[in-house]
């Protein structure tokens, strides 16, 4: 468990799944998310997956999740990240995107992390851009994937 403020992240677990289902981004972002019970009913099928909780003041607000071991561009991805509707705008996504960094390059010893999003998706854009990642015009169908070198 790694704290950044008042946020933190925690591995999804028996007394944190259905709260994680539970939570809903804003309507117009419903078509770039799967919901999160897809994602952790995907992370029982691919043990690679891992989903975590993003917390507030102990509290359940986000959800987030990624992949364990490299993949294409030989980068760790992120598969999912979320904070529900009512917590959104506070900088929760990104405190938790930066506990997410630390966590690959610590215990997976991640060099380089990737996300892929929509193009139209302008929050991921500016959360990632924030963060550091960079766009080399990598594509996979719909999305654009976007790369943060971690070390190397």
């Amino acid at each position: 468990m790694m704290k950044f403020t008042n946020v933190e992240i925690t591995e999804v677990n028996v007394d944190n799944w259905y709260a994680c289902c539970e939570l809903e981004v804003a309507q117009e972002q419903q078509t770039h998310m799967e919901p999160n019970a897809v994602s952790i009913a995907q992370s029982k099928f691919e043990p690679n997956l891992r989903p975590y909780a993003i917390l507030l003041e102990g509290q359940i607000v986000g959800f987030l999740m990624f992949n364990s071991v490299p993949e294409e561009l030989d980068g760790y991805w992120i598969y999912r990240i979320m904070v529900d509707q009512a917590y959104q705008g506070r900088g929760i996504g990104k405190a938790a995107t930066q506990l997410m960094l630390a966590e690959l390059a610590e215990s997976f010893e991640a060099k380089k992390v990737v996300v892929g999003y929509h193009p139209e998706n302008s929050g991921a854009h500016y959360l990632y851009k924030s963060l550091g990642f960079e766009d080399h015009g990598d594509r996979f169908g719909k999305e654009m994937a976007v790369v943060k070198q971690l070390a190397e």
